[in-house]
């Protein structure tokens, strides 16, 4: 078929695969940012030590985490896996076909060169890398104890995410490699998302401009919510946030 042979049915695949993850990691983010107002609520200190699944305590985070959990969501994870599988592929493809076509590690090809004289542009396979690399993690610290032993029954369920939260992002080490990732993730948000729009055709001069804006907002402001959820858990757990 033309999507799947074709140089531009494989950037759309790309492009649809990407926006996809962007509303993911929107509500994820959003989700994770629940135990920041928790704190100012006087809720997270609470929670964290309250091991019951539903008990008086429960913040916004809480409550985030079993609407996570609900059977729509339990649906949505392999189509989320199968998201991030088909965007990491087609990744790779497009990248190894871009190598062999220019006889070097080059960009993406864009109709204009001025908006991919960047360094995230130019290197998105390496960006994509890293991502994936601490992506798998990032999976050993909640999915693997959350989602897997509930969904398949594989290792020991752990009901209180906000102790989670204190476990994982006690250590100042464990903080800095996520900033590290964030940073990387808003590189590649910052770039992915104008790249999607140009995909599918909305790449005038005017418009262009606009999304690019856009694109750099929405990035900052998934990162942020990830950057802020990882300090404020931090803090909580070496005692510095009442």
């Amino acid at each position: 078929m033309f999507i799947f042979n074709s140089s531009i049915g494989k950037k759309f695949i790309q492009a649809v695969s990407g926006a996809f993850l962007v509303l993911f990691l929107l509500l994820h983010g959003t989700i994770n940012f629940f135990s920041v107002i928790d704190s100012f609520t006087g809720k997270y200190g609470v929670v964290a030590a309250d091991e019951a699944l539903f008990s008086k305590g429960d913040g916004l985070f809480k409550m985030g985490c079993d609407f996570m959990s609900l059977p729509i969501i339990d649906i949505m994870v392999p189509i989320l896996a199968l998201g991030v599988l088909v965007h990491i592929g087609y990744g790779v493809w497009l990248t190894i076909g871009n190598i062999i076509a220019r006889g070097g590690y080059k960009r993406y090809e864009v109709a204009s060169k001025a908006a991919t004289d960047s360094w995230s542009a130019k290197n998105m396979l390496v960006l994509g890398i890293v991502i994936l690399g601490i992506l798998f993690f990032h999976l050993t610290h909640f999915w693997a104890k959350m989602q897997l032993p509930e969904m398949f029954g594989i290792g020991n369920f752990e009901n209180n995410p906000y102790l989670l939260l204190n476990v994982t992002f006690g250590s100042w080490i464990v903080l800095i490699f996520y900033i590290i990732w964030f940073v990387a993730l808003w590189l590649h948000l910052n770039h992915g998302f104008w790249s999607m729009f140009q995909t599918v055709g909305w790449d005038g001069k005017t418009w262009f401009k606009r999304v690019k804006v856009i694109g750099t907002i929405v990035a900052t402001i998934i990162v942020l919510l990830f950057i802020t959820t990882a300090i404020n858990a931090c803090l909580q757990a070496n005692g510095l946030l009442a």
